[in-house]
């Protein structure tokens, strides 16, 4: 299954806490989709958040992520992992 990497913007400010019940509200729907979320990052000073997941297609990654209430604005694939 290929695994994408997205961006999230204007998240300035984040928290731990925030970030964490981000990811939470994806992995509780991600199988509706045949995704899986396997981990988030996040700079609360530029505002970007990043997850990396597995999953059918960019177009799955994003409806979980919309269903989750809160869109990507940018999803790639990244066919190269060392």
């Amino acid at each position: 299954m290929p695994t994408y990497m997205d961006i999230h913007r204007n998240m300035t400010g984040i928290t731990p806490e925030q970030l964490r019940a981000a990811h939470q509200a994806d992995l509780d729907i991600e199988s509706a989709e045949s995704v899986h979320f396997q981990h988030a990052w996040a700079d609360p000073t530029s505002g970007s958040v990043f997850c990396l997941s597995d999953g059918p297609s960019r177009e799955a990654v994003q409806r979980v992520h919309e269903r989750a209430g809160h869109p990507a604005d940018e999803i790639y694939e990244v066919p190269i992992e060392v």
